[in-house]
């Protein structure tokens, strides 16, 4: 998800490894901030890989600041990444939300309804917090009012999820 979010944002423009975590931060930070000790060596995995290029441009104060761009080779990672996710990206949703915030980045609307088809077969499959007998329990099988809450909120979320995929994939297929 972290190397996803690096080559999503570069492929927009050139930052500096501070906007670069400020901007990830922003997409997930509020449920899996994102730490120096995991971003920087993560950059750095990039760039020996020939991913991301590097270069020192003055800063506003005396130190200069290293931009980091997208190489042809992040590109082509960035877009292998897109159409064959993994199966965490399509079932996690902070995952899947990274996924979807560069998907625009595939050049073919085919592949981009493909990804949200593995999404909406996720969905359609039932599930539940909570199982009883091995069955998923709904709602309104529960007394907790807690665990109640938690599936009527799930259920509400899903129920909109899938039919914005339903949309989604109708206009990416016409």
């Amino acid at each position: 998800m972290l190397e996803l979010s690096i080559l999503g944002f570069l492929s927009e423009e050139p930052l500096h490894g501070y906007e670069l975590k400020e901007r990830i931060k922003a997409l997930s930070g509020h449920v899996r901030p994102v730490s120096d000790g995991a971003l920087y060596p993560a950059i750095t995995r990039l760039i020996t890989a020939g991913k991301l290029d590097q270069h020192a441009e003055s800063g506003s104060s005396a130190a200069p600041r290293r931009i980091l761009s997208l190489t042809d080779k992040g590109r082509e990672d960035l877009l292998e990444r897109l159409r064959h996710p993994k199966q965490t990206e399509i079932t996690d949703q902070v995952r899947f939300n990274t996924l979807l915030a560069f998907l625009r980045h595939l050049p073919d609307p085919r592949e981009q309804a493909a990804v949200l088809r593995r999404r909406q077969e996720f969905l359609d499959t039932p599930a539940s917090f909570f199982y009883r007998d091995g069955s998923p329990v709904r709602a309104e099988e529960t007394d907790d009012l807690f665990r109640q809450g938690m599936l009527r909120v799930a259920r509400a979320t899903g129920e909109a999820e899938r039919k914005w995929l339903a949309e989604a994939i109708t206009q990416l297929e016409s």
